[in-house]
């Protein structure tokens, strides 16, 4: 009978080969979960405020879920989905064009996928042979540049820093890196930071991946969170799709985020490949899903400014309450993120020297759960996803945090 040392011999070098499982190193989110846990035991009289969670806090409208139910009954969409139906493919199509004034052929430049997690899984095996390069913005989402790892690709990180608004700076790319780029994943607003990409951003971008002969890969999960006016897509922009795909998501802005689906748009050649490559990786998203889907994106202008202003006002909340304490912070310019730097420490007391240790502070000394983030610089990622059923609970959630914190002195 083969033996757990047999087994070893099989793993993919990818994974760790014989090594595989056998790391004691603990990755952040599961320090962030074993101190949640121990602070939760060792003051069960006092509430966890998670401000960690990167998912909305409520379910999908009644009317999309009632679309499910309804749609979930028919025989007809029992089958296979493959690469999806020509009905959300239209849906997409008109939400693109009334939110982002962008025009797109539904047969050729729209297809769907089961989130955008999993198209950042498959672009690589369209793209990526070893040796090349995908740029990756950091501090960010790194699915794409784990992929690309796996596929014998290299990864080169492209810096987020404050003082330019967390946008790469293009100029600070190698000649022998962008000769060997295929990819350049952007993603905007930004998770952790919450910055926006401005128009003349993404003309940079698009004239940076033409000279360079790169795809641009353009998360844009959060785009529909803006606070700062209309929501913006780079294919309002001049050659856009020449060199770009934009990956699209029902999950930040419908509240769908268990549902699994979105879609990926642009440039037909690109969209065309991955159709190719995600046929042989799934069977497609259920089709009822993706017709109750349609019931969201048809909805648009009544769902998701709702779920913006929630977002946008408890951030806003959140902002002022951390600037009394001293805090540089800042309302974000979309999704439902805040990130700050950290304090150097307590006022006479203790340092922090990053902000894992922070963040492992916060939980520990007053129940609060952030993520941290020290790839560039110490900050934290505050969340405005935590649970508050009403804007009466919201307020209280804010004031305990307030209260609690104001307990620790701070120095900046």
């Amino acid at each position: 009978m083969p033996t757990d040392s047999f087994m070893q011999e099989l793993f993919a070098e990818r994974i760790g080969g014989r090594t595989f499982g056998q790391s004691t190193v603990i990755y952040k989110f599961e320090k962030i979960k074993r101190a949640k846990r121990a602070a939760q035991a060792a003051h069960p009289e006092l509430p966890l405020i998670d401000m960690g969670v990167g998912e909305p806090d409520e379910p999908a409208f009644p009317e999309v879920v009632a679309a499910l139910c309804a749609e979930a009954g028919k025989p007809e969409n029992r089958f296979y989905s493959d690469n999806g139906c020509r009905e959300f493919k239209v849906a997409v199509e008109n939400y693109m064009k009334s939110l982002y004034g962008v025009e797109l052929d539904p047969d050729a430049e729209i297809n769907h996928t089961i989130g955008s997690k999993s198209a950042l899984t498959l672009l690589p095996s369209v793209f990526i042979n070893p040796g090349d390069v995908a740029l990756m913005t950091t501090p960010g989402y790194g699915v794409l540049g784990t992929w690309t790892a796996y596929l014998g690709g290299r990864v080169v990180k492209m810096p987020l820093t404050k003082e330019r608004g967390f946008l790469p700076d293009f100029s600070l790319v190698s000649a022998e890196d962008r000769k060997a780029a295929k990819l350049i994943y952007l993603n905007y607003p930004n998770n952790p930071t919450g910055a926006l990409a401005t128009p003349e951003f993404y003309d940079e971008a698009i004239a940076f991946a033409r000279e360079i002969g790169a795809l641009l890969v353009v998360d844009a999960a959060y785009a529909p969170l803006n606070f700062a006016g209309k929501p913006l897509s780079i294919f309002t922009r001049p050659r856009a799709k020449e060199v770009a795909v934009e990956l699209h998501s029902m999950s930040k802005g419908f509240n769908m985020t268990g549902w699994r689906l979105g879609w990926i748009c642009g440039n037909a050649s690109a969209v065309k490949a991955f159709a190719t490559v995600k046929d042989n990786a799934d069977s497609g998203q259920f089709l009822a899903i993706q017709k109750a889907a349609i019931q969201a994106l048809d909805r648009q202008e009544t769902i998701t400014p709702k779920i913006c202003e929630k977002y946008r006002r408890r951030l806003t909340t959140l902002v002022g309450l951390l600037r009394e304490l001293g805090f540089d912070a800042k309302v974000p310019g979309g999704s439902f993120y805040l990130y700050v730097e950290i304090p150097k420490g307590l006022k006479g007391g203790r340092r922090f020297a990053n902000a894992e240790e922070f963040s492992q502070w916060m939980i520990t000394e007053h129940l609060i759960s952030t993520v941290p983030w020290d790839d560039v610089g110490h900050f934290v990622r505050f969340s405005a996803t935590f649970e508050a059923a009403t804007v009466g609970a919201e307020t209280q959630v804010m004031e305990t945090i307030k209260q609690r914190l104001a307990q620790s002195p701070f120095e900046f």
